[in-house]
């Protein structure tokens, strides 16, 4: 906790035990000085009495004291804490990868956040204190006797090993249920968010059987996991009591006997066995919250896993790309699984628009995610400007390449706000002009608020095709000199399709653009063609007018693409240089 914890944060809780220990120790002594007290009582001695009531009000008010001041502080230290574990968290999950995100880290990430991080933070003073208070006590306690009577300090002793062991089970057991149940609780935090997020979908099909299934599913493991901790959990508990009931039995049997034997006056017995309970009242406590480490662990553990996440490597300085263009060299790559590229080999021309078609799977979306250095390849390089990725940075990366891919996500904020975030140094004006290009203004026209209406979480008060003009005006507003467009036409009816188009057409001047796209009127006016094969190669590359002179797999996907859409051109053969389609009337 501490190596995530500020400085700050650090020092407070050092701090709060270090006063926890004193007032511990000092409780320790008090119930010590119960001794001398209660045989002063019962033996008659009342000129002792006094002196021994003394010490004892006076190491109470110490007591009581140094807890104030530990709770004071564990108050303040637990805020400081959970204020660390939160920025640290933020931070690293901006650091990771973008391949870490792939699978659905929501639940887990929502767990750390919430829960986690507050068990955590409070766990100094909920939790450690008075396990510290369990153990620091009966240890001082320990120490006094060996000064009144050492065969019962002895047998005290003797059972430490045994009670260690116990705790042990307590520890080791919540910790294995608690490991198991927070795994499940952030598989059936994922499906309820799955489950909410995608309501519309759901309930325009009509049909949401195997979602309730995925909830229900989780929520039942979740059940029998929470099970499996409670009863390995009260195991362990009920275990731990048993053996700290031995060890007052053992100081019991022992202290009779040491009295039939003579060896003990019974006031003097008495006040020892006074003192036994007291030595095993605390740590039976502390047992009771043994679990609550194991329980704060899990979250820490998590913590390790995603710092020991391997970043993708940094340059020390990162070198300079000599202008914008892209190229593919022999690269291999498949996700941690079966290639979805195979030794492609293309360049993109700087300031050029480079269209990438082929068939369904074979790599064009993760040729784009290359390029924005979402992952590096396995095999080969991907260099812009000369440079391979790696020696840029991802930071140079960041700045030099605007996606706009087909999974829009935008913030629960406003429409201006979420083209805005393209480029947060212009001005209002600015950022307005640029959202009219791809037609952003239009969705602002006939939402109450215009431009300062809310979109909702991830977009949800706006269409698909809305979502996705919005987040080109933020690809043209971040005016980078590379452009990545994943089918960002894919949503849009024609009309608006058209105004993309457009859009895009205004954006082409300077910039390096990559499209993958299936819109014709794209296509045929770029100004290079990468037709992919379904391995993830390349199988023709070229001008548009120059694949359908070749007549060969570009020639094909064309006519396949042109008959499907109903266009016809306007010469009957395919001409060398490209003709711009005309819409045919339905028959």
């Amino acid at each position: 906790m501490l190596h995530y914890s500020s400085e700050r944060a650090r020092r407070l809780v050092l701090i709060e035990l270090a006063f926890v220990v004193a007032s511990a120790v000092l409780q320790g002594v008090a119930f010590l000085l119960l001794v001398p007290l209660l045989r002063s009582l019962f033996t008659g001695e009342t000129y002792a009495v006094g002196g021994w009531l003394l010490a004892e009000v006076i190491v109470a008010v110490l007591y009581f004291a140094t807890a104030w001041v530990a709770s004071q502080v564990g108050m303040e230290a637990s805020t400081a804490v959970l204020e660390s574990l939160l920025k640290r968290l933020g931070d690293r999950l901006v650091d990771l990868p973008i391949a870490w995100f792939a699978a659905d880290r929501t639940g887990l990430t929502t767990s750390i956040a919430t829960q986690g991080a507050m068990f955590v933070s409070t766990a100094p003073h909920a939790v450690l204190r008075p396990i510290l208070t369990g153990f620091v006590t009966p240890a001082t306690v320990l120490v006094g006797m060996y000064f009144l009577d050492w065969r019962l300090a002895l047998a005290m002793t003797v059972m430490v090993p045994v009670l260690a062991v116990g705790y042990r089970m307590i520890h080791t057991a919540i910790g294995r249920g608690d490991k198991v149940h927070a795994e499940a609780a952030s598989e059936a935090s994922s499906r309820i968010i799955e489950f909410a997020r995608v309501q519309p979908t759901l309930r325009t099909a009509g049909d949401g059987a195997v979602a309730d299934r995925l909830v229900s599913e989780a929520l039942e493991n979740q059940h029998h996991a929470y099970r499996r901790l409670l009863f390995g959990g009260g195991a362990g508990i009920a275990t731990f009591a048993g053996l700290v009931q031995l060890s007052m039995t053992v100081i019991l049997v022992l202290g009779t006997l040491l009295a039939i034997g003579g060896s003990v006056e019974p006031a003097t017995l008495i006040a020892l066995l006074v003192l036994g309970i007291r030595f095993n009242e605390p740590i039976m406590n502390a047992g009771d919250l043994g679990g609550g480490v194991a329980v704060a662990r899990t979250t820490l553990d998590h913590l390790d896993a995603l710092y020991a996440v391997e970043a993708l490597p940094e340059p020390t300085a990162p070198a300079v790309p000599t202008d914008w263009s892209i190229e593919f060299r022999n690269v291999t790559f498949g996700y941690g699984g079966p290639a979805v590229l195979r030794g492609l080999s293309f360049t993109a021309p700087a300031g050029r628009l480079t269209a990438i078609v082929g068939p369904s799977g074979s790599g064009k979306t993760t040729i784009t995610k290359l390029i924005a250095r979402f992952y590096d390849p396995e095999v080969g390089s991907v260099s812009i400007g000369g440079v391979p990725i790696p020696e840029l940075g991802t930071a140079v990366i960041e700045n030099a390449v605007a996606p706009v891919f087909q999974d829009v996500y935008l913030f629960d904020d406003t429409i201006l706000n979420n083209v805005w975030v393209g480029n947060p140094g212009l001005s209002r004006d600015e950022v307005i002009d640029a959202a009219r290009r791809a037609r952003v203004d239009e969705i602002a026209g006939r939402l109450p608020g215009g431009w300062d209406a809310r979109v909702g979480e991830g977009g949800s008060n706006l269409s698909g095709g809305e979502r996705q003009r919005v987040s080109i005006a933020r690809a043209l507003l971040k005016d980078a000199p590379i452009v990545l467009l994943d089918e960002a036409t894919s949503a849009l009816d024609i009309g608006n399709e058209i105004a993309i188009g457009d859009a895009i057409d205004h954006a082409r001047t300077g910039r390096t653009m990559i499209v993958v796209a299936h819109r014709l009127q794209t296509i045929m006016t770029a100004d290079r063609i990468i037709m992919l094969d379904s391995d993830g190669g390349v199988r023709e590359t070229g001008t548009h007018a120059d694949l359908l002179a070749a007549g060969g797999a570009y020639a094909d996907y064309w006519r396949e693409r042109v008959d499907a859409a109903g266009w016809r051109l306007a010469d009957a053969d395919f001409p060398a240089h490209p003709v711009h389609p005309t819409r045919e009337e339905p028959q």
